[in-house]
């Protein structure tokens, strides 16, 4: 749901998927991709409250979006501020775009002053739940339950036209992954769901019910990067059903040709799937696009990627948007001078400790960009 025009849909036709040799570039992530248990039909709301996540690049995210060097030092283990001078007290509006369980949410919270407001967004009902909590304690947290694709519009029904700071964690979170009930992993068995959304939207098993062999080697190339995408769907479509992700994620790695070490051989399909059924790119670009004019003057873009597909996306953003310079002005004699919405953008990787102490982190990558005070112009 962009400024001007409706979600861009994956080209799910493309010819290069038909090629199973083409090199793939998928970075390293030790995530696995897999997808969401159905709770608007009556299954009971599993204990993914309880789960614990680690919030990755924790410190550094919330630096960024308040636009700071560094936090200050914490009072207690807990991670709480005792008094406000262990707080930066700031006033101001701003958004965490995927609150997950809300890790980069509350370390927020702690720096912000009492007339401050987090508006927190997340497609996840668990995730919904988690954050109405919060807010039934701490009257500055507003909770959307949508995409952060609807930013601006959902911004505008609260009577808000521009926020200091944006922060997004993008990709799928730890509990999601780690609750076999949602079906999230290809390791512990679960429905083939993988809605973040289960209140709306089709399933995966549904779409594979109905999609033919080509759309499926192409979505499962475009969005997983996967070599052997047409040998691999193939034999998805070959199954009697698609009510077991352990089943499917067999099927795959029987058909796998070449594994990579370390790896499991149905991760980039279940990457590709996930991404797909949610419309994760469409997404983050709509998202991204309306970062120019929802952020006021100074404010601050924060957002954290885990694989090259997300990454790429937001670093060409950032990159177009500071320089002023776009692809279709480059064979032009004489370019049109483009406004610079954002400062240089900056990229930061999780500390080898992090890494150490949670894994997971290892492919993260923040990236951060003030903007600029170039008025905003829409183009068509």
């Amino acid at each position: 749901m962009s400024l001007s025009k409706s979600k861009p849909k994956p080209n799910v036709n493309a010819s290069p998927a038909a090629t199973d040799s083409a090199e793939s570039v998928v970075s390293p992530s030790s995530l696995e991709d897999v997808s969401a248990q159905d709770s608007s039909q009556g299954h009971k709301v599993s204990d993914e409250l309880s789960f614990v996540h680690d919030a990755v690049l924790l410190q550094e995210a919330v630096a960024a979006v308040l636009g700071v060097k560094s936090l200050p030092k914490q009072t207690d283990d807990a991670g709480q501020n005792s008094d406000n001078q262990s707080s930066l007290r700031m006033s101001g509006i701003y958004v965490d775009a995927t609150f997950g369980r809300g890790g980069h949410s509350r370390l927020l919270l702690s720096q912000l002053a009492d007339d401050a407001t987090l508006i927190v967004f997340d497609k996840d009902p668990t995730a919904i739940s988690v954050a109405r909590e919060l807010a039934t304690t701490d009257s500055r947290v507003k909770v959307v339950h949508d995409s952060f694709a609807t930013l601006t519009d959902s911004l505008a029904a609260m009577g808000i036209t521009e926020v200091d700071g944006l922060m997004a964690d993008l990709g799928i979170s730890s509990p999601q992954i780690d609750d076999g009930s949602r079906g999230f992993s290809f390791m512990r068995d679960g429905a083939v769901d993988m809605r973040m959304d289960t209140s709306r939207g089709q399933s995966v098993a549904e779409w594979l019910a109905k999609v033919d062999d080509e759309t499926l080697a192409n979505v499962l190339y475009e969005f997983g990067e996967e070599r052997h995408s047409r040998r691999i769907a193939r034999a998805i479509k070959q199954m009697d059903s698609f009510e077991s992700t352990l089943e499917l994620a067999e099927v795959i790695k029987v058909a796998h040709p070449n594994w990579q070490r370390g790896k499991h051989p149905a991760t980039q399909s279940f990457q590709a799937m996930r991404i797909f059924i949610n419309n994760e790119l469409g997404d983050v670009d709509d998202f991204l696009a309306q970062s120019i004019p929802i952020l006021k003057s100074g404010g601050q873009l924060a957002v954290i990627s885990f694989h090259s597909l997300e990454d790429r996306r937001i670093k060409q953003f950032l990159q177009r948007h500071s320089k002023g310079q776009y692809p279709e002005d480059e064979n032009l004699p004489m370019p049109p001078k483009r406004p610079r919405y954002f400062s240089k953008p900056k990229r930061v990787g999780p500390s080898k400790d992090e890494v150490s102490q949670n894994p997971r982190s290892r492919s993260a990558w923040l990236r951060m960009a003030t903007r600029t005070d170039t008025e905003y112009q829409q183009t068509l």
